[in-house]
């Protein structure tokens, strides 16, 4: 049995219902904290402490927009997903659910994550919206692209600038610092991203999709452990800059896990593959920690 087609607390509800949740992955919420931690990190690289209200209004977005984002993907993949053997069971590639019907869903959770958008500070309105050709392009870049994680880690990961934006309306914070931060993400997003994209490398050559993992080949274990190593130097490289040296301390838990990850991944086994995936939702929240430990310090240092 495929990931997709295992059973889950979803198949407890009403047999339509259950179908639209699997549509949202709302049975699957890995890819809601891989959407929330970036937008947190940007947050805290604020000077104010704008951030500690927004965090309700980026979880609801997260929840929202991967959502969106995955029907909208279903949607634009469903020929290609009815010939991947862990996708053929998803509701639109199946026939579950109609196109029209998937459409209709997408406009309503798009409507949630307009309302989450509208409640920002106007800067980040405007930065967030930058998103959106990212978000339409990126079902497209498996056909265009051998490394179309790498879009995913642009696209993933704008809640870093997102949460930069709207944590501080001044824009005080050290731009380089929310780039190197960005770029850290973006590297984090093409290990574990490459990562789940292992398990479907027989099916992805068969249906002609490109991928990381097909890119790199027998090489792919080493490659997300370079992934792994420039996320730890790049966010390492935003702490020194924007000033907070003995931070540098709080990256320890996420370098050791990174480093579980890609030593003990295999990738001819798809438990594995799935596995290391979802540890990725704690590997964010070790990734968060420095970062929200240096935006802590000058209180720390005061009591």
């Amino acid at each position: 049995m495929t990931p997709d087609a295992v059973a889950t607390w979803v198949d407890r509800l009403p047999p339509r219902a259950a179908e639209y949740a699997r549509l949202a992955r709302f049975d699957r919420p890995a890819g809601i904290w891989l959407l929330f931690w970036p937008c947190l990190i940007g947050a805290f690289l604020s000077p104010a402490a704008g951030w500690w209200p927004l965090w309700p209004l980026f979880l609801v977005g997260a929840i929202a927009m991967r959502a969106a984002g995955c029907v909208y993907n279903d949607i634009i993949d469903r020929d290609l997903d009815a010939q991947v053997t862990r996708t053929a069971s998803r509701p639109v590639a199946s026939g579950a659910i109609p196109v029209r019907h998937a459409w209709t869903f997408l406009v309503a959770l798009s409507l949630i994550g307009l309302a989450v958008l509208l409640a920002l500070p106007l800067q980040a309105q405007l930065v967030a919206l930058g998103s959106l050709a990212l978000v339409a392009g990126y079902p497209f870049m498996k056909r265009i692209t051998w490394w179309p994680q790498a879009w995913l880690g642009l696209t993933f990961n704008w809640g870093v600038p997102v949460g930069w934006a709207a944590a501080d309306p001044n824009l005080r914070a050290d731009l380089p610092v929310m780039l190197l931060a960005y770029a850290a993400c973006i590297a984090w997003t093409l290990g574990y991203d490459s990562i789940y994209a292992a398990q479907d490398i027989e099916d992805d050559a068969l249906a002609g999709v490109k991928s990381s993992a097909r890119a790199l080949g027998p090489n792919l274990k080493s490659g997300v452990g370079l992934f792994y190593i420039a996320t730890i130097l790049l966010l390492g490289a935003a702490l020194w800059r924007w000033g907070h040296p003995l931070a540098l301390l709080g990256m320890i838990p996420a370098a050791a896990h990174l480093g579980w990850q890609a030593t003990s991944f295999d990738p001819a086994s798809t438990p594995s593959a799935l596995s290391r995936f979802r540890s990725n939702r704690l590997a964010g929240a070790l990734l968060v920690l420095p970062i929200l430990l240096a935006a802590l310090s000058p209180a720390l240092l005061a009591a």
